[in-house]
């Protein structure tokens, strides 16, 4: 039987391969797929009465493209057997022997069983090139997943494409130098201070790859991600690239449940270089890294602090820019921490709703309750002298029941 032409079969895959920035080799394993799901479509039309076709029923089907003569074949693979019950299954052995004379029951011969041109059918080629178009965003969401699965938290430049809902639809390009790909920007991983508008260029974190045949796009990205302020810390400071400096912990609100509070980060530096400072490191001369940080993040507010393996000092720095007059490890085991607190910092070490000792606390990992210092020695104080009062009080009771012991003893 001659084969099914398909004219201008190179130049469609050749252009395909381009428009969908996918290999030639994918294209043709979709064209395949869709061109066996139409020759499906097109015996179950001719066969509707006879219900005979599941889900494994065209699985010994397979189909062969010819480029170079712009073709392809439907190929069955059938079993030989002596009574035939399946036609598309199986084949007589006398009616193999006539073409091959040593062949044997139990074995199998592929044939070739294309339809002719004209039965093929408007609606198997309509078939055909929907499950066509479905393989191959099915591709190019396979070489999304492999090409950016190994780039998950890494920082990626992002251009601006357009919105949809509350999310922006960005393009990203690897590292690799593929074509670019989009990604969405959810609302909750935007800056308040950022302006979208179409084409703009962010530097962007890549969150998550989602697998699976999910419909948009597959890749998700974050501009309030702590993983984006490391990165930028890393790229502006190089005593933290060449490791001299290490960032231990990043603390961030970058959209605060207020939006009269602003977005800001506390990250703890430190270094095992007695002649480096790790804050004026990321800081730089006359704030020129931290500078280049806050103007990528838009103007989020960022307190560089030392850490320090004492718990008090590391509390008391965490707190900045609040001066801390002393730090009380209340209960070590939980964690739990008073900050005791001039009265003019108090506002300060607590910040505007609370902000700054939200993240002084995520920082660190303690609960941190903060006090004014005069207050707290005050209550200590009233209570000390309560205290002692009691015990007076108990002091002068205990003779007078002493003596009425006395008393009854010498009554009886």
């Amino acid at each position: 039987m001659p084969s099914f032409s398909l004219p201008g079969l190179k130049d469609m895959i050749e252009e395909i391969s381009q428009r969908h920035n996918l290999p030639r080799s994918a294209v043709q394993d979709s064209l395949r797929e869709a061109l066996l799901k139409g020759y499906e479509r097109y015996r179950r039309a001719q066969n509707m009465e006879k219900g005979q076709f599941n889900d494994e029923y065209f699985d010994n089907f397979d189909v062969e493209l010819d480029i170079d003569d712009e073709s392809f074949r439907i190929l069955s693979t059938k079993k030989i057997v002596e009574s035939v019950s399946d036609t598309d299954h199986q084949i007589a052995l006398k009616e193999v022997q006539e073409y091959v004379a040593e062949a044997q029951l139990g074995d199998e011969v592929v044939l070739d069983v294309t339809p002719d041109q004209k039965e093929f059918g408007r609606m198997a080629a309509i078939q055909t090139k929907q499950v066509l178009l479905q393989k191959l965003r099915d591709q190019q969401r396979k070489i999304i997943q492999e090409e950016f699965q190994d780039l998950d938290g890494t920082v990626l430049q992002a251009r601006v494409l357009r919105f949809e809902r509350q999310a922006v639809i960005m393009s990203v390009q690897s590292t690799y130098g593929q074509p670019e790909v989009e990604a969405e920007l959810p609302k909750r991983e935007q800056l308040p201070n950022d302006n979208y508008r179409a084409n703009a260029t962010f530097k962007v974190l890549l969150k998550k790859v989602r697998e699976g045949s999910h419909r948009g796009p597959q890749l998700i990205i974050s501009r309030a991600a702590a993983g984006l302020v490391v990165y930028l810390f890393a790229n502006e400071v190089p005593e933290i690239e060449e490791e001299v400096v290490r960032i231990v912990a990043v603390a961030r609100e970058a959209n605060p449940p207020s939006r009269s509070v602003g977005s800001r980060t506390k990250i703890a530096v430190d270094t095992l270089e007695r002649d480096v400072d790790p804050v004026g490191a990321c800081i730089g001369a006359r704030g020129s890294r931290i500078q280049a940080v806050v103007n990528e993040l838009r103007g989020e507010k960022i307190d560089v602090i030392r850490w320090s393996p004492d718990p008090s000092t590391y509390i008391a720095n965490a707190l900045s820019p609040a001066r801390v007059d002393q730090v009380v490890l209340s209960n070590p085991d939980e964690r739990h921490a008073l900050v005791l607190v001039a009265e003019d910092q108090l506002s300060l070490a607590i910040g505007k709703e609370g902000q700054n000792v939200r993240l002084a606390a995520r920082l660190t990992g303690w609960k941190i309750d903060i006090k004014d210092a005069a207050i707290h020695k005050a209550e200590a104080q009233q209570k000390q002298n309560t205290a002692s009062t009691k015990v007076g009080v108990v002091a002068s009771a205990s003779p007078v029941l002493a003596s009425e012991d006395d008393e009854e003893s010498e009554l009886e």
